[in-house]
């Protein structure tokens, strides 16, 4: 696809993400280092990535809140070609996450239904991740508990082995010499 300018080309993209049912961030923008013009941009999904949570530090006052980011993938790159058209270079259409379409990006009774399915297949998801890391934490625990007991075993040997041989050493007639 092509736009006569780089404002057209986020629009539709908008549009796209309304239809389709996510949100747009704009992520990235290449200047020229002759001009400062723009020569591309790239927007994609609002959950594309993962936030980083140490971007500075927080006041008593600011409680970090969670991020909305969840790796997905889905993008645009559009470039500014020499005839002066902006066009798609690149299109990433899979989104790892529910998707809510609207037609007129305004919030009905209807919308309020979907969100909730949305936000309860979300739930889903999160909790399918939950019972996969308390698998994989259960079976870490264990393997650690296991590792314990062998140890513990291993040392009671140690104490046995060092007991029998202090015992050993006490009965061993000792030599003394007198002087004389």
């Amino acid at each position: 696809m092509e736009f006569d300018c780089e404002e057209d080309a986020r629009k539709f993209y908008v549009e796209y993400a309304k239809r389709v049912g996510f949100v747009v961030r704009i992520m990235q923008r290449r200047r020229s280092g002759v001009d400062g013009k723009t020569l591309a941009r790239r927007l994609g999904c609002n959950k594309q990535g993962f936030s980083s949570h140490n971007k500075g530090t927080l006041g008593p006052e600011k409680k970090p809140r969670p991020s909305a980011r969840q790796g997905c993938k889905a993008t645009v790159l559009v470039k500014l070609e020499k005839s002066g058209k902006w066009v798609v270079t690149r299109f990433v259409k899979d989104h790892n996450h529910p998707l809510i379409p609207t037609t007129n990006g305004l919030s009905t009774v209807g919308d309020k239904d979907e969100k909730i399915a949305e936000l309860s297949m979300e739930l889903e998801h999160q909790d399918q991740l939950c019972a996969a890391y308390r698998e994989k934490l259960l079976s870490f625990i264990n393997k650690v508990e296991d590792q314990t007991e062998e140890l513990s075993t291993k040392i009671q040997l140690i104490v046995e082995n060092v007991r029998r041989a202090e015992s050993e050493s006490k009965n061993i007639p000792r030599t003394e010499s007198h002087g004389s």
